[in-house]
C-alpha cells in the first residue's frame, strides 16, 4: 500500500478502477474513491464473475457452488497505472483473486498463468515472451446486422485494396496513433513497432520481450487503450479474430524462449551456438499439445473463420525456419535470441490464458522430452488440417487431455469449457443472414 499511496500522491489521484480480468479477458471490477481504497478494506466480488460468458450469461453448473460466494480481490502494486483518457486523475490497479482463507481462486486467468510460471520456476527456468497484436480499425457500426467497413482516413476516403507495410496507409490515422502512443507511454506499456498488416485498415503492434505475467498485463491494458483511443476519433478498434468476410484475420503471435535462471543463458542454444535438445523438445510440446488448447487460442465460433487455408493463418502444427505458412515459426536470430513463435492464437484470446497455454505446451515438451518432426521448408498450406476446425471439436480435445489439465488445473479446465459450451449454445440459436438468403425460398 505504501507504493500505491506514493503513486496516488504523485499524480493527485481521486478515483481508482479496481480491475480483475475475467475468463474472456474483459475488465471486471469496481470504481471507488481514493479515500476508500486507502483504507485497505478488502474489495469483494462474486467468484462467478470470472466465469461469465461474453454474452453475460453464467453456466448452469457453476464451479463456485450453489451459494454464489464472494472472493477477495488483492491489488497488485506493480500494476498501478494512470488512466490517461479519464476526465479526473484516475488510477487503475489489476487485482489477484483469493478465497477468504488466502488460497488462490483457481479459475482466475491471472492465477492460471502464475501456476504455469511456478512450474518453470521449480525447474530453474524463466520463460520470456514477446507478443504481437493485430487489430482492425473500422467505421462505427451501430447495427450488428450490417457488415463492418474500413474507417475514413485523413484523405476523406476509406482504405481499399491490400496495403501491407504501407507507411502512407498508417499515416491516414496519424492523430489516432499519436494518442495511442501517448496513452501507452503514460501507462508504461512497452510497445515497440507499429506496422500496417495485410487487411484493409489492419494494424499490428509489437511488444518488447519480457516476463510473461507483466506482458499479459500490458496486453490486457493495451486492448482497453486502443479501443478507447479509437472511440475518441469516431471509429472502432476491434480485436475480433475475423471481423470482415473478405479480409484476413487477426492473430496474437507469441515469441517464446526460456532462460536458465542460474546462468542467464537461453536454454534453446548450446555453448557452440547450435540449437539444443531443449529447443527441439519445446517445439515438440507445441506440436503435440497446441491442438488440445485451441479453446484458449481460438475461444469463439468466429475464431475458426480465421484459421483457414491461404488466409495468412496456420492450419497445422508443422514448424519451420522463417516459414510463415506453418503454426510454429523459428525466426532468423542470433543464438542468444533463438526463440519459438506460436502463430496459432487469435487476438481475441485472453492474453493471460494464451500465454499460460503456450508455455504449458512447451513445458510438457521439455519435461516429457518429446521429439519434434523435421522442419518444413515448403508451403504449409499445401498440407492437411491438423488443428480443430470448430469450437466443438476443440472443446472435446481439451476435455480429454489430462497433461494439459494437470498443468493448467482441472478445475479451471472444467469451468472454462462450461463457459465455452454455453457461449456456443447461445450462438447456435442465432439464424444467420446466409441461412435466410440461401434457404428461405430454395429448400
Amino acid at each position: 500500500m505504501d507504493l500505491i499511496r506514493d503513486f496516488f500522491q504523485q499524480h493527485g489521484i481521486t478515483e481508482v478502477e479496481c480491475i480483475v480480468p475475467d475468463t474472456t479477458g474483459i475488465a471486471r471490477g469496481k470504481i471507488i474513491p481514493r479515500s476508500k481504497f486507502e483504507t485497505g478494506e478488502d474489495m469483494r466480488m462474486p467468484v462467478a464473475v470470472l466465469e461469465q460468458t461474453v454474452t453475460g450469461d453464467y453456466p448452469d453448473e457453476s464451479s463456485t457452488g450453489p451459494t454464489d460466494p464472494d472472493m477477495v480481490c488483492i491489488p497488485d502494486p506493480t500494476t498501478i497505472r494512470l488512466i490517461p483518457w479519464a476526465t479526473d486523475p484516475t488510477a487503475q490497479v489489476i487485482h489477484d483473486c483469493v478465497h477468504f482463507d488466502g488460497s488462490p481462486v483457481e479459475i482466475s486467468s491471472r492465477y492460471v498463468l502464475r501456476r504455469v510460471l511456478a512450474l518453470y520456476e521449480e525447474k530453474g527456468w524463466q520463460p520470456v515472451i514477446a507478443p504481437e497484436l493485430e487489430f482492425y480499425l473500422v467505421d462505427m457500426n451501430r447495427d450488428p446486422d450490417l457488415p463492418l467497413q474500413p474507417p475514413i482516413g485523413r484523405t476523406g476516403r476509406a482504405e481499399f485494396g491490400r496495403q501491407a507495410y504501407s507507411i502512407d496507409a498508417v499515416n491516414e490515422f496519424d492523430a489516432l496513433f499519436e494518442d495511442i502512443y501517448e496513452y501507452c507511454e503514460s501507462q508504461h506499456l512497452d510497445i515497440d513497432t507499429l506496422i500496417h498488416e495485410v487487411g484493409a485498415a489492419q494494424m499490428e503492434i509489437n511488444f518488447l520481450h519480457g516476463d510473461p505475467l507483466a506482458l499479459a498485463d500490458q496486453v490486457f491494458l493495451f486492448k482497453r487503450t486502443v479501443r478507447e483511443a479509437a472511440l475518441r476519433h469516431k471509429m472502432y478498434a476491434t480485436f475480433m479474430a475475423k471481423p470482415m468476410e473478405n479480409e484476413p484475420g487477426s492473430a496474437m503471435h507469441m515469441h517464446q524462449s526460456v532462460v536458465d535462471k542460474e546462468t542467464g543463458q537461453n536454454i534453446f542454444t548450446q555453448a557452440d551456438g547450435t540449437p539444443s535438445q531443449a529447443f527441439y523438445h519445446f517445439i515438440a510440446g507445441q506440436q503435440v499439445y497446441i491442438p488440445s488448447v485451441m479453446p484458449i487460442f481460438a475461444p469463439f465460433v468466429n475464431s475458426y473463420r480465421r484459421l483457414s487455408r491461404f488466409t495468412a493463418a496456420p492450419i497445422n502444427v508443422q514448424w519451420g525456419f522463417d516459414n510463415r505458412t506453418v503454426g510454429i515459426r523459428i525466426p532468423t536470430s542470433s543464438p542468444a535470441a533463438r526463440r519459438v513463435e506460436n502463430r496459432v492464437a487469435g487476438v481475441d484470446c485472453n492474453p493471460y490464458l494464451a500465454m499460460a497455454a503456450t508455455l504449458a505446451c512447451g513445458y510438457l515438451g521439455l519435461t516429457q522430452q518429446l521429439s519434434a518432426t523435421e522442419p518444413l521448408a515448403t508451403d504449409g498450406y499445401d498440407l492437411p488440417y491438423e488443428l480443430p476446425r470448430n469450437l466443438e471439436e476443440a472443446m472435446t480435445r481439451m476435455q480429454v487431455c489430462e497433461p494439459i489439465a494437470e498443468v493448467l488445473g482441472r478445475q479451471f479446465v472444467n469451468t472454462y469449457l462450461q463457459t465455452k459450451e454455453l457461449e456456443h449454445e447461445t450462438y447456435s440459436k442465432v439464424i444467420s443472414s446466409w441461412e435466410r438468403r440461401h434457404l428461405l425460398l430454395h429448400v
